[in-house]
């Protein structure tokens, strides 16, 4: 498997667990499709689980249409995302209205 898969599913994961801190927290899911698979499933982990196996299957698909010049972009704004979620959750920690 190469590296910008092994990436891409990695960062599925890791935006899978902040989202995750995040509903812990409260905060409801910014993205309306990753909502709606939420409130479909009887757990908000289930949901959350079939977007992220539908987007690494995503991922897949890519990688064998050889288009890793998209999953390297992709990477990159994953990477932005998860930074950013990051950031969000110590701040809301240290400033806990700031995540209402």
């Amino acid at each position: 498997m190469p590296s910008v898969l092994i990436h891409y599913s990695y960062l599925q994961l890791l935006d899978l667990l902040t989202t995750i801190a995040f509903l812990v927290q409260g905060v409801q899911e910014g993205n309306p499709l990753v909502r709606f698979a939420i409130h479909l499933t009887p757990s908000p982990i289930a949901g959350l689980m079939m977007v992220k196996i539908a987007a690494v299957m995503l991922g897949v698909y890519c990688w064998r249409a050889e288009k890793t010049r998209l999953l390297g972009r992709v990477n990159i704004m994953f990477a932005a995302l998860i930074a950013w979620n990051l950031v969000a959750l110590i701040l809301g920690s240290v400033f806990p209205a700031s995540l209402a």
